[in-house]
Parts: structure tokens; C-alpha cells; sequence
């Protein structure tokens, strides 16, 4: 059953990721190359490449993420991209045909299955509240990588993160409430775990 469901799961992860990126390619306004680095600016993107990774490796006869607490911190960080996708996000676009089946699978569809497996299958009672510091840096690297680049490029995937449209400190103030957000979901899903162990 689990391996079933792994299987099922990593190609839904990686249908919406190579999906996406298709569409992007398809409707790219930049040159080819500034495109595809776009496409791996965004939290959604790697993220979703990251659980179509995990599931993947649980397929796999050497699955080297299987160590307790791995799919609770991909559980945070799905999570974060559906919740903050729901909250400020969909207000702010409307897509349609392809492109709004794919983005219902990588902000909605995909958080609910990642969420699934870890109620299922964690060893939740081996996850210590101290790990949740170490899930930090994911999000603290990717948020080091948008704003180095964003200021040669331009570019900033988000709105909350765009400097140029609401300054360095309003951007500093915006990534420290998100970096709030991850460790409060980080803890609530260790303490729901660790009560149902």
C-alpha cells in the first residue's frame, strides 16, 4: 500500500512540476534561458520537485530519506505553499484551462496528498521539536537566493518579497513573519504527531 500510493503520489508531483514548466516555456515573455531560471525561482516549483523527489525515493530499494522527521518537514513545506497560495495568492490571478488544473495540483491537490502520507506513515513518535531549526535553512537559502538575484535581475517571484515594488524593509519584515509561519506550522505538526504516537 505504501508503495502504491508513493508511486501514485510521485507521478502526480511530477506531471504538475513538468506540466508547469511546460506551460511556462509555452507563455514565456523572457528569452528561453532567463525562463527556466524563473521557473526554479519559485517556492511552489521546487517544493513540488522536492515531494515528486521524496515519493520517488520511496519506490526506490535505496531510499536514503527515510529518516524520521524528513516527510514532516516536507509536509511544513507544502503546507506553506497551499496556505500562503490560499491566503494571498489566488486573489491575485485567474487561470484557466491547463494552467488552472496544474495550479490546483501544485497549490492544492499535491499539499493534501503530501499531507495524507504523513499521517500515515511518519514515525512521528522519533521527531524532536529541535529539528524544526534545521527545516529553517530551506526556506532561509531560497530567500537569500531571491533577493541576491532579484537585485541584478529584477526579478522577484512574489509580491511579498518584491523589493522593488515595496522596499528592502517592508521585504525583510514580510520574510521574517514567513519565517514565524514556518516554525509555528513546524511545531503544531511535530506536537499533532508526537499526541498520536
Amino acid at each position: 500500500m505504501k508503495k502504491s500510493l508513493s508511486l501514485i503520489f510521485a507521478w502526480v508531483a511530477w506531471f504538475s512540476v513538468i506540466a508547469q514548466f511546460y506551460l511556462m516555456i509555452e507563455n514565456r515573455i523572457v528569452s528561453l534561458n532567463e525562463t527556466i531560471i524563473r521557473f526554479f525561482s519559485y517556492f511552489t516549483i521546487l517544493t513540488n520537485a522536492l515531494v515528486a523527489v521524496y515519493f520517488t525515493s520511496q519506490v526506490t530499494k535505496n531510499n536514503i530519506l527515510k529518516k524520521p522527521g524528513t516527510i514532516t518537514a516536507i509536509t511544513v513545506y507544502i503546507f506553506i505553499v497551499g496556505f500562503v497560495y490560499q491566503l494571498l495568492l489566488r486573489p491575485l490571478w485567474h487561470p484557466a484551462g491547463l494552467q488552472k488544473f496544474v495550479d490546483e495540483l501544485l497549490h492544492s491537490i499535491n499539499p493534501v496528498l503530501v499531507i495524507i502520507y504523513w499521517v500515515l506513515y511518519e514515525d512521528k513518535k522519533n521527531v524532536r521539536y529541535a529539528q524544526f531549526l534545521k527545516w529553517l535553512i530551506y526556506p532561509l537559502v531560497y530567500l537569500f537566493y531571491i533577493l541576491l538575484r532579484g537585485g541584478f535581475s529584477g526579478f522577484y517571484p512574489y509580491p511579498f518579497v518584491n523589493v522593488l515594488k515595496i522596499g528592502m524593509t517592508q521585504t525583510l519584515i514580510n520574510s521574517f513573519f514567513l519565517l514565524l509561519l514556518f516554525s509555528f506550522v513546524s511545531i503544531t505538526f511535530i506536537f499533532v504527531g508526537r499526541l498520536k504516537k
